[in-house]
């Protein structure tokens, strides 16, 4: 069975150390014992150097912001890929780092980090370019391979799901 995880690290960096005052282990032991195929990492807020990780056995590819300390995603694979590929080829998507596609045998792998609204959905007319734009990518993707799709989608759905349900 092929294990796939996927984990919003709110800055990598920032999760790196274990925190023995609240039982948190770092993330290389968690990375460690969830064993995953494929390791999926979301808004790693950092840039190329930043940050020397890598683990027996996988392979990872990083999509970095531009924009220091913002966004970004991260695979760790333990297969090889057939191809690489960074953004959906728009440039107004393409510079904040939020899509990495792997293309293998029988499938495309992609991770995600879906950009939110923002505080009084300041930026709600870029979301929903950005949501039609992904699903004509991932639509065009499946004409010729199934996709298997992971990452942080910013979707709520209870006041729990979000950092400020007030706003």
């Amino acid at each position: 069975m092929t294990k796939f995880i996927s984990w919003n690290v709110n800055g990598i960096r920032a999760c790196m150390k274990p925190d023995p005052e609240k039982n948190r282990p770092g993330f290389e032991a968690v990375f460690r014992e969830l064993n995953a195929d494929f390791f999926c990492l979301n808004e790693t807020k950092m840039q190329a150097g930043q940050l020397d990780l890598s683990f027996d056995g996988y392979e990872s590819y990083w999509n970095y912001a531009e924009r220091k300390g913002y966004s970004g995603t991260a695979i760790f694979t333990k297969h090889h890929p057939l191809n690489v590929s960074y953004g959906m080829g728009i440039d107004a998507h393409d510079h904040e780092g939020r899509l990495i596609t792997l293309e293998f045998e029988a499938f495309f792998f992609v991770c995600c980090y879906t950009p939110n609204s923002q505080d009084g959905l300041k930026r709600i007319d870029y979301r929903m370019l950005w949501e039609d734009d992904l699903r004509a990518y991932l639509t065009e993707l499946d004409k010729t391979k199934p996709v298997v799709l992971c990452g942080d989608l910013n979707v709520a759905r209870e006041d729990i799901d979000l950092k400020n349900p007030d706003t």
